[in-house]
């Protein structure tokens, strides 16, 4: 098959992913798109939101969609690693001899959904974050593969801060985007309450399967990236940097810490696959600008004259882009 008729094919099965799910969740269409970005880039997802927006609700049909396996953690704080990753169990056969035997944790699922991440203590945190970085969970001597594809959603809620524990900075930066979920507008408000009214069971078509979603995966990779585009994304990252002579100038006044490497890397990444979702086999500066946000906005660490001014990451980061693109272009 030639990589015309690839990309048709693709791109194919990647729209009707995005209808099935259209069926269930309402709006969110930049949601619902980062977090196949996501899977299909082999990173992990954070999302941020008010309760009852429908998070819980896309990752669901997200496993209903595609056949794969999921699994929900609710994160408290008296969750221990052993509920995420297993335990060892003592079995007893019919002789009465006993032994040890491996229980896989709920993180032994393609999709998993960690939600209010930031409830559980640091240790457990850290317990799901290296299985999401290393793909493995080792107990006792024997390390156990996690199957293929691997996508961590975790959520987390913006307004009840009493008694959580915020995600460290180098967790974070496991996360290859952060996404804010907004409420809905008027007419789609009107969308869901209508269909709560009815109690429409909707029926759901199993569209793709993991051969699938290797498969398109596999196509991303082969996606081009151009050195200009290239240099646009490294620019970016650079930008955001206080220390660095490219650094823009409300980065050297706001921000303590600008974006590591793995932002440059997730910039990439990921517009690799937005640029096979819009039928293209090359990444444009336009795929790379529009993903930089979620990329890089939990890659930034701002300063105390940054709060004292009323900026926000949000704000200082659109700038940063916007100066950016300019200057590329």
């Amino acid at each position: 098959m030639g990589a015309e008729a690839k990309l048709r094919d693709a791109v194919a099965n990647l729209d009707r992913i995005r209808q099935e799910i259209g069926k269930v969740i309402v709006g969110h269409q930049d949601v619902v798109d980062g977090v196949l970005i996501c899977l299909l880039s082999g990173g992990h997802v954070l999302l941020e939101g008010v309760p009852g927006l429908g998070k819980t609700t896309l990752l669901r049909t997200l496993s209903r969609v595609l056949h794969l396996k999921y699994s929900r953690i609710q994160f408290t704080p008296d969750l221990m690693p052993a509920d995420i990753v297993g335990s060892m169990v003592i079995e007893t056969d019919e002789r009465g001899a006993k032994s040890l035997r491996f229980q896989p944790g709920p993180v032994f699922a393609n999709l998993v959904l960690a939600d209010e991440i930031n409830r559980a203590t640091p240790k457990t945190q850290s317990a799901l974050l290296e299985a999401m970085q290393e793909r493995t969970v080792t107990s006792g001597t024997t390390t156990h593969e996690i199957g293929t594809p691997f996508l961590v959603m975790a959520t987390q809620n913006p307004i009840e801060m009493e008694g959580t524990y915020p995600l460290p900075e180098a967790q974070l930066d496991r996360f290859l985007m952060k996404i804010l979920v907004n409420y809905p507008t008027r007419e789609q408000l009107n969308q869901i309450v209508e269909r709560t009214i009815h109690r429409d069971e909707i029926d759901l078509d199993t569209v793709a399967d993991r051969a699938v979603i290797l498969s398109v995966r596999a196509m991303c990779r082969e996606i081009l990236v151009a050195p200009h585009v290239q240099d646009f994304a490294v620019d970016l990252v650079l930008a955001t940097q206080p220390e660095d002579s490219h650094a823009h100038d409300l980065a050297k006044k706001y921000i303590r810490y600008g974006s590591s490497p793995r932002g440059a890397q997730g910039l990439v990444e990921s517009a690799r696959v937005l640029a096979l979702m819009r039928g293209r086999l090359h990444v444009s500066a336009d795929d790379i600008q529009d993903l930089a946000p979620s990329v890089l906005r939990h890659r930034i660490i701002l300063n105390f004259d940054a709060h004292a001014d009323g900026q926000t990451t949000e704000t200082i980061l659109r700038e940063i882009i916007r100066s950016v693109a300019v200057a590329a272009n």
